[in-house]
């Protein structure tokens, strides 16, 4: 038994071979799944209150479909999870203080680090132990090797020869402080360079069962890095396979529960409504005539939208979701924390946008100009509105401290450009205006969100393969942010459809053609 008894055990980790390495990430990543594992139920559960779309009659399952659709839904977020999110980390298994859990493991380590304690005290020194703690470590450390380490895989295997070993202890010539000492000279050679201090204090401790105790905690850790490294060498093979993996699995869950599409197909449906309450909103009546003119309207046929914009429309009502009333569309209920954040971080991209251009409309054409003075007054602006995303900010207060600090800013570029401060009728005419953006209604609020849409609807339109729109008029400051957001937007956009585009267009066919 070792100190590390994590699930982060990755034997195969390092071999070269691409199914070894998928087998060595699944060892690693057991207690990651448990994670996602819950964040997929969260998701469940906040659709529970919320009127679900007709579906399916519902059909019986035995538990072990259950058991086995779950399963397939965990991996499925797993490999999910490494290709979309390029800082994936598996991070050691840390216990809370108080859990039962922490107790148990605390109490079964301190027992058999007793117990090894107790049998090199005897005299003659009893080994079992420690020949068996030395057997795991020669295991641990060969699984660190790469095909190609020849030389240092015979080292390891002569130096820790568990048969030798047993004979010298048998015969009282076990000498384990020089064992200990190749391990860690071995365990230097192998680590990452973030872990040679670590193993560096492996070197000033003398005792030998707190030594041993300690080698186990760095061993672990080494593990986790190599988990980590496997993760990054199958990341390239992963991609090319994820599509078809994901729709697969999609696939199979499809069939054991024949309602997964509900709330997607009810989701496109309210994008496809959008889209043509926009063409009817645009048409004229025929001939041009001019209302009051005394004939009767023509009906005008009302083009059926196409399938590739209904879809980019109904990615872009995911950045308005009430995410606490309507339960999210299934095939992007795994990306539904990044949609999230894309939403905030969206809403603070308007505030700050629409806050800029109510204050360089004040202020005079060469102070609003320069780059300097707008970059300056933008960071001030978001430094206010840092804590946006907490349920404990105000964004009221926060634009009324931010009108103050504005105003003070700008009369003294003013001033410093050779210019008039802003009067007080300006400058409490300013804060009245910056205030009022806290208002969903605010028409200045309104032109910057809706230009910021415009520009993301036509960034997925053009694809990935083209460079990014221009930045609509206005929004020049904020111009940097905005490409960001847009990049994290359309990567996460493309990959879905990659994924779930023939779903989408089975979909559409049945909403825009019909049956």
């Amino acid at each position: 038994m070792s100190e590390n008894l994590d699930k982060s055990n990755i034997n195969e980790a390092g071999k070269s071979k691409s199914n070894d390495s998928e087998q060595g990430l699944e060892d690693a990543v057991e207690s990651s799944e448990g994670a996602l594992q819950k964040k997929i139920k969260s998701g469940s559960a906040s659709t529970q209150g919320a009127q679900r779309p007709p579906s399916s009659p519902p059909r019986f399952v035995t538990v072990e479909e259950l058991v086995e659709t779950a399963k397939g839904v965990t991996n499925m977020a797993l490999a999910h999870e490494i290709v979309v999110n390029g800082n994936f980390r598996i991070k050691p298994v840390e216990l809370p203080e108080d859990s039962l859990e922490k107790r148990v493991k605390d109490i079964v380590h301190k027992a058999f680090w007793d117990c090894l304690s107790v049998q090199l005290s005897e005299d003659p020194p009893a080994y079992d132990h420690a020949i068996k703690l030395l057997g795991e470590i020669k295991e641990t450390l060969l699984s660190f090797l790469l095909p190609g380490h020849t030389r240092l895989r015979n080292q390891i295997r002569e130096v820790l020869d568990l048969d030798l070993i047993q004979q010298e202890a048998e015969h009282g010539a076990l000498d384990i402080s020089k064992l200990a000492e190749f391990i860690i000279g071995m365990m230097g050679t192998l680590c990452a360079p973030a872990r040679d201090e670590e193993v560096n204090k492996l070197k000033d401790i003398k005792e030998i069962v707190p030594l041993f105790r300690a080698m186990f905690s760095v061993l672990g850790l080494m593990k986790v890095d190599m988990a980590n490294f496997a993760v990054s060498s199958i990341r390239p093979h992963l991609m090319q396979q994820s599509v078809e993996y994901e729709r697969k699995k999609f696939q199979e869950l499809l069939e054991k529960q024949p309602n997964a599409l509900d709330f997607v197909t009810q989701w496109l449906e309210e994008a496809a409504g959008d889209l043509a309450d926009r063409t009817c909103g645009r048409a004229l009546p025929a001939g041009g005539g001019a209302a009051g003119s005394g004939d009767a309207p023509v009906p005008v046929p009302v083009p059926v939208p196409d399938a590739a914009a209904v879809q980019d429309r109904a990615y872009l009502r995911l950045l308005r979701w009430d995410h606490l009333r309507r339960p999210f569309p299934e095939t992007v209920l795994m990306d539904q924390a990044r949609f999230q954040e894309l939403q905030l971080q969206l809403e603070h991209l308007t505030i700050l946008g629409a806050v800029l251009l109510v204050t360089f409309s004040v202020a005079a054409p060469g102070v609003s100009s320069q780059a300097d003075f707008a970059e300056k007054l933008k960071m001030t602006v978001q430094i206010l509105l840092t804590d946006m995303h907490l349920p404990s900010f105000h964004l009221e207060d926060a634009l009324t401290a931010i009108g103050e600090k504005v105003c003070v800013e700008v009369s003294s570029r003013l001033s410093l450009c050779g210019f008039s401060p802003l009067t007080a009728d300006q400058e409490t005419a300013l804060k009245g205006q910056i205030q009022a953006v806290a208002s969903p209604d605010d028409p200045v609020r309104r032109i910057v969100d809706a230009r910021i849409l415009t520009f993301l609807e036509t960034c997925l339109a053009s694809g990935h393969q083209k460079p990014l729109p221009t930045v609509p008029g206005g929004l020049g400051p904020v111009h940097k942010e905005l490409e960001e957001l847009a990049v994290k937007f359309v990567r996460l956009v493309n990959y879905n459809k990659m994924v779930f585009s023939p779903y989408y267009d089975a979909t559409l066919r049945k909403i825009l053609v019909g049956p």
